[in-house]
């Protein structure tokens, strides 16, 4: 009977809740009719009512920078890090600083990174990760590529061991989880732009602004990982701690830390490629390396040697992916006592005598040492004319002028015209509605509240067009990435190439995305789309075919005995199931291309974008911040809408 009754209030409770999401979004449809009668402060939040944030954050920062005397701390922290860098700097490709040795030979650094492949992976690893570092120095871009590692070598450790820290303190202390775990979302949904000018204000220019921004945004994922992998220790594992009478660090230490490896180690593997993706996008402040050359050769619309160091960008993303990667599921390694110290440590040993005798050898070898110009392998300029010959084709031009004219005519300006004319009220009481549907009168609070500060900040329209090519992006991708997925989990044999796809695709740097949108259909509104739909076609693909897979197959072979038809069981039984794990990789696809709209404003747009780039030349702070926090919130919108959907579906479902 309690149950019965129970089932009754949830039932009552939904039905509730969506007939006030009905109410708001009947209210927002009625805004949108009477618009031609509208007041005018309902359709666009007069200039009067516009609350000067940018002006309240610059007092803010510049109080905290000038008056609490944050500036000279932070250029004691920048003089520690450039000490660091110039060390990275020197070892790698020579730059003139302290110890002033010459720069280690490239073959002694691939011969070192096929060692660490063979030990990790063996052979098929070690030919990975040794034939990366051998094609950057044959295709001529091993400078570019050492200014891009010699930050990361310092970037990592130390987002690595910040994240590890911050994490175990969130484990101990409920209280500072709940004040960190917010501040980690917003960080994540941040654009990238918003880390740059406070790095460089406060930074300076360059390699050390490039680090710093590049930490922060390496950070949250290992934060989240650790935390997540000491809550998982198991408690048998924790009683034999205690039973030994190991103190509290040593059961932080020999217990809690061993137990959640693996978990750690993921998060070594996100800050690892979210340090990649960072250190390739701090060009925009003048960090060099190869991010910095992609620019500017995309700026000329060289697209040969792009499309070389997007190769580069690629291997090296790939390679670091798939190292960490190992590492996570490599076991440590047991020997018999009285093993000698040989035996236990033949890997480093053997690293250790690789690297010394390609040294030795280089100073007899210059190609063993460094590849002049005229010894490079690189072909961009063949490959440029190569490009531009297939573009060229009357077949491939008229088929992307045909989608140009198109999309842009009968689809994208239609609809980006559609939700420009649209009065704020009705967007607000329509994102509300959608938040009472799936989390009642918080969550429309919550979600309208996020929508009415953008209105307030003056950007409303820019943050629409921004809107609109995210929204654009996502139905095509969703036409796209949800149809190969259902494929995919249906064929067996098509599932693991997809995947392994997916894998690839994700360790890319976003940056490469750019160059096939430019490519095919030049500087416009399509290729924003389209940079943004490759990007945020990858999560949508895999979470359908992981959302298919976990469909328990007694309910689809009670299907086939209920005499059900393959769509039948497809739109009855694995969709509905599936829908869940969909609706995670749709929230991705969304980050991801809020993400991608704002690298998009390279190519030329009118959104946030575009003023956040802007704001890099100047030292607005306060500006740049309040362009952040409007996609910051709308990002947040949707996550919040959509994962609250999903766990409410979960648990209608019996799925937790």
């Amino acid at each position: 009977m309690a149950v019965a009754q129970t089932d009754i209030a949830v039932t009552s409770a939904r039905q509730t809740k969506l007939r006030m999401a009905q109410i708001l979004l009947l209210a927002a449809v009625a805004l949108a009719i009477a618009r031609p009668i509208l007041p005018d402060f309902l359709i666009r939040v007069p200039e009067w009512a516009v609350l000067p944030y940018d002006v309240w954050l610059q007092a803010l920062f510049d109080f905290i920078k000038d008056d609490l005397g944050l500036i000279y701390l932070t250029r004691g922290i920048a003089a520690g890090l450039e000490y660091l860098l110039d060390l990275t700097a020197n070892l790698l490709y020579g730059k003139r600083r302290w110890p002033n040795f010459d720069p280690i030979p490239w073959t002694a650094i691939a011969g070192v990174a096929a060692v660490i492949g063979y030990w990790l992976g063996g052979w098929r690893m070690a030919a990975l990760a040794g034939g990366t570092f051998v094609w950057v120095a044959l295709i001529g871009q091993w400078k570019l590529a050492m200014q891009t590692m010699s930050v990361i070598v310092v970037a990592a450790p130390v987002a690595f061991l910040l994240g590890l820290v911050l994490g175990i303190f969130a484990w101990k202390s409920a209280r500072f989880e709940r004040f960190l775990m917010p501040v980690l979302s917003i960080l994540q949904t941040l654009p990238f732009f918003t880390y740059l000018l406070p790095a460089v204000i406060f930074f300076k220019v360059g390699p050390t602004a490039g680090c710093v921004a590049t930490i922060i945004y390496a950070i949250p994922p290992m934060v989240l990982m650790t935390s997540l992998g000491l809550k998982k220790v198991s408690p048998e594992v924790v009683e034999a701690g205690n039973m030994a009478g190991s103190t509290r660090w040593q059961m932080l230490r020999h217990v809690y830390l061993p137990a959640a490896r693996t978990e750690i180690l993921v998060g070594v593997n996100q800050v690892i490629m979210l340090c990649l993706a960072m250190v390739v996008l701090t060009a925009f402040i003048g960090m060099p390396g190869l991010g910095a050359k992609l620019l500017s050769l995309m700026n000329s619309l060289k697209l040969g040697r792009s499309f070389e160091i997007g190769i580069t960008i690629v291997l090296i993303a790939v390679t670091l992916d798939r190292l960490s990667k190992a590492w996570v599921v490599k076991q440590p390694e047991h020997f018999e006592r009285g093993a000698t110290w040989l035996t236990r440590h033949k890997t480093l040993v053997t690293g250790f005598a690789v690297f010394v005798g390609f040294i030795i050898v280089a100073q007899f070898v210059q190609v063993a040492d460094h590849i002049t110009r005229d010894q490079e392998l690189s072909m961009g300029k063949e490959i440029d004319t190569v490009i531009r010959t297939a573009l060229a084709n009357d077949t491939v031009t008229g088929i992307t002028d045909w989608l140009r004219w198109f999309l842009i005519t009968w689809v994208l300006i239609p609809f980006r015209d559609g939700l420009l004319w649209l009065p704020t009220s009705t967007v607000v009481l329509a994102i509300a509605a959608a938040g009472y549907a799936v989390g009642g009168r918080k969550s429309a609070l919550l979600v309208g509240g996020f929508f009415a500060v953008i209105a307030l900040t003056g950007w409303w329209d820019r943050s629409i067009i921004t809107l609109y090519a995210v929204i654009s992006a996502v139905i095509l991708a969703v036409l796209i990435g949800i149809p190969l997925g259902i494929a995919a989990a249906r064929n067996p044999k098509w599932a693991e190439p997809i995947l392994l796809a997916c894998d690839t695709m994700q360790t890319f740097p976003s940056f490469i995305y750019l160059i096939p949108a430019i490519m095919l259909f030049s500087v416009n509104d399509v290729a924003v789309v389209f940079a943004i739909l490759i990007f945020a076609t990858v999560p949508l693909t895999r979470y359908t075919i992981e959302g298919m897979r976990a469909v328990p197959p007694e309910l689809i072979e009670a299907a086939d005995m209920a005499g059900a038809t393959r769509q039948q069981k497809l739109m009855k039984v694995q969709l509905p199931l599936a829908l869940p794990t969909m609706a995670v990789g749709f929230n991705q696809a969304i980050m991801f291309a809020f993400f991608m709209v704002i690298i998009a404003a390279f190519i030329g747009t009118q959104d946030l974008g575009q003023e956040l780039q802007k704001t890099l030349a100047g030292n607005d702070l306060g500006k740049n911040f309040v362009l952040g926090m409007c996609v910051a919130l709308m990002a947040l919108t949707f996550d919040h809408i959509i994962m609250r959907w999903s766990n409410e579906r979960r648990k209608a479902l019996g799925l937790g």
